[in-house]
């Protein structure tokens, strides 16, 4: 493109992405989130480079391949001077740089699902811990009760695990219990369309 325009196209194992907010084109103001995981909101003023997928991904760009790709030049992208958060709008979240590039390398290597990079969880009444964004992935999020006589970040472990395990075998198709590594057991239903609900047994 030329200089003015401020975006660039990068091609990454055969994806196409669209790469905005660069000097000298139109400065893109850094967006306003609900959770931020190990990093203080950005100042006011503070701008930002966006990422996004290009024209012929369109409708794609929920698929995990596509979302592969596209974290892991986030993740090359976070070690540039001056990035002081990496956001992901589907979770309304932003983490730290250092933190997300580590999380999703992992994943891509085979590790955990970057469950506090890529998805959010939200804490409500008794304890009750919901996911955010999780719904970009699999089409459904999911609210896990029964954890109220537990330490928040032992909730939060559990949630983390089941957060895991959702991204690899998708919402159950009828109720069923699911045995989290490390974690215990957790019954789980989902209605059409609707939340998975999840209690710790």
């Amino acid at each position: 493109m030329s200089a003015d325009a401020g975006w660039v196209e990068l091609l990454s194992d055969g994806l196409t992405f669209d790469l905005a907010g660069l000097a000298p084109g139109p400065v893109i103001a850094a967006p306003t989130l609900a959770n931020w995981y190990g990093v203080k909101p950005v100042p006011d003023g503070a701008a930002a480079i966006t990422l996004a997928v290009g024209p012929h991904l369109a409708g794609a760009e929920h698929l995990l391949p596509v979302v592969r790709v596209a974290a892991t030049l986030v993740a090359s992208l976070s070690a540039l001077p001056g990035v002081l958060s990496v956001s992901w709008l589907p979770a309304d979240c932003a983490t730290r740089p250092d933190w997300f590039a580590t999380a999703v390398q992992a994943w891509v290597k085979g590790g955990p699902f970057p469950a506090l990079a890529l998805s959010a969880l939200e804490r409500g009444e008794q304890g009750t811990l919901a996911s955010r964004g999780l719904d970009f992935l699999i089409g459904h999020d999911f609210r896990l009760t029964g954890c109220g006589d537990l330490a928040p970040d032992d909730a939060a472990r559990i949630a983390i695990r089941l957060t895991d395990w959702l991204v690899a075998h998708g919402a159950p198709a009828t109720p069923r219990d699911v045995e989290l590594e490390g974690a215990g057991s957790v019954w789980i239903s989902c209605e059409p369309g609707g939340m998975i609900e999840a209690r710790r047994r």
